[in-house]
């Protein structure tokens, strides 16, 4: 079971959309690779830097409403991927970006509003902020500073095992002749 945890990287805004995620003018390129370098780019958000410790560090990110709405494409979850990024958390996700993550093997949570409030009201101004999901429970735990909060998750079997898996490609090969 590949494991889910890793550093936070918080983006508070809502409406974050796949042209901030990675700017079209890369959607040219060819390799994956090429589109990592240039992951939140065009991303305005006060305090935010792809410079930043927070940034290149983090494996996790939370996020507010209807986050990856815009174009679709499946360049934006391939860009979080190629930064070294497996788990994004939002209220809510643009329907096209959120089965692009599970079909990348990437995990997309979807948590209340309520819950996303709590985490960036307890969290997002301490330092070192770390989240392990426990996919056998769905649950996930928020950590930092000696504090932790454990909110639960929903997920359909056809997305986890996309997850599990590591993409719809592993899935396939698993599963099909």
């Amino acid at each position: 079971m590949r494991k889910f945890e890793g550093k936070v990287l918080f983006l508070d805004r809502s409406d974050i959309n796949t042209d901030e995620i990675i700017p079209a003018k890369y959607l040219t390129e060819i390799e994956k690779s090429a589109l990592g370098p240039h992951l939140l780019e065009d991303l305005n958000l006060e305090g935010f830097s792809t410079d930043s410790d927070e940034f290149k560090q983090s494996s996790v990110a939370i996020t507010r409403a209807n986050f990856g709405c815009g174009s679709s494409r499946e360049h934006a979850p391939w860009a979080f991927a190629e930064c070294g990024y497996h788990t994004i958390i939002a209220s809510g996700f643009a329907r096209i970006f959120r089965q692009n993550m599970f079909n990348g093997g990437l995990l997309a949570i979807e948590l209340t509003e309520a819950d996303i409030e709590k985490i960036f009201n307890k969290y997002s101004s301490c330092q070192d902020v770390t989240v392990a999901v426990d996919m056998d429970s769905s649950t996930l735990t928020v950590s930092a500073d000696d504090q932790k909060s454990t909110f639960e998750f929903v997920i359909s079997g056809f997305d986890r095992a996309l997850v599990e898996a590591g993409g719809w490609l592993e899935y396939a090969d698993e599963n099909y002749d």
